[in-house]
């Protein structure tokens, strides 16, 4: 008999008082209340109850215990109440960790409307383009713009991230045309710099040749100026400085609107997408549940699925 079974026997006696009486009240015979208790009390090192013919009375320590015992159990029907009554309405501190400009331009948009479909979820959110150990950290649920190699995570992605060559519009009009690949080496660029490596993002071009047509090829077109922060690509690159790199979420409403304009075919590169991910478990918080189908379904109102993005319907300024 588990440990549990036999506290719940234990109290049961001290409130009927006689192993008969208790073994009524938990649906069981006498014999099994009585054997239980007894390797309770061996377990313990100490006896709960003075027996006789005639009654049970429970020790000081037997007391003690009782007090201690009473107050676990009740401890451990509120929980079990909480997590039901959590499992009708979801409720609780939600702990999510975004990368910055995903997190700033995607997913923050997304937030009223969820906080009011569940107002009794509680959102904790943290902004880091470094990788978090999620467990280490008490994170419930992550977005990350790469894979992430962890045995103890689901990882499920959101959408692919489509790159484009952009430029403003202005600046297309007042300098040299881009017609072709070589073209590329004639213009100032915007380079991005990765904070964790202090590496460039290298430049891919689709097709860049008949030889690569289905391929994608890196091109190394030097930089005149180099910033660590996407939304800052993009403003440089509407101020007009000149070309840049990035991936499609950065500049949605300015690919759209046409203020920032697509020069060639979109490049996929291999091992990056939008992933979610959270801890591996036996039951998934509902919290969590609700939080991702409702990403989900408004990712699919932007046409965003796990193999589509909307930046697949920009028609690039030169195609192939």
């Amino acid at each position: 008999m588990d440990k549990f079974s036999a506290l719940k026997m234990f109290v049961t006696v001290a409130d009927q008082g006689t192993f008969g009486a208790a073994a009524a009240q938990l649906g069981t015979d006498p014999s099994t209340v009585s054997k239980a208790l007894s390797r309770l009390e061996k377990d313990l090192g100490y006896q709960l109850f003075y027996r006789s013919t005639r009654k049970l009375q429970i020790t000081d320590l037997g007391m003690s215990y009782l007090v201690t015992v009473r107050r676990l159990l009740s401890e451990l029907r509120e929980a079990e109440i909480q997590i039901a009554a959590e499992n009708d309405s979801p409720r609780g501190v939600l702990r999510i960790n975004l990368p910055v400009a995903y997190g700033r331009l995607y997913v923050l948009p997304m937030f009223p409307e969820f906080c009011r479909l569940y107002p009794d979820i509680e959102l904790n959110v943290t902004f880091s383009d470094e990788y978090e150990d999620l467990i280490e950290q008490g994170i419930d649920i992550s977005f990350r713009t790469g894979t992430v190699a962890d045995s103890r995570l689901i990882m499920r992605k959101l959408s692919p991230m489509d790159f484009f060559i952009c430029a403003s519009k202005e600046y297309l009009a007042e300098n040299k045309a881009i017609t072709q690949v070589d073209d590329l080496h004639d213009h100032p660029w915007i380079r991005f710099r990765f904070k964790q490596t202090g590496k460039l993002m290298p430049v891919l071009v689709k097709g860049a040749g008949a030889s690569i047509k289905d391929h994608s090829s890196v091109i190394n077109p030097g930089e005149q100026y180099v910033v660590d922060d996407g939304q800052a690509l993009v403003e440089l690159c509407k101020q007009g400085l000149g070309l840049m790199q990035g991936p499609h979420f950065l500049f949605r409403e300015e690919l759209q609107s046409g203020e920032l304009v697509s020069l060639f075919p979109r490049t996929e590169p291999e091992g990056f997408g939008v992933y979610l991910l959270y801890p591996k478990r036996h039951f998934l918080p509902k919290k969590v549940a609700v939080f991702i189908d409702f990403i989900k379904r408004s990712l699919a109102e932007l046409n965003e699925t796990a193999d589509h993005s909307w930046a697949r319907e920009i028609t690039p300024k030169n195609d192939w």
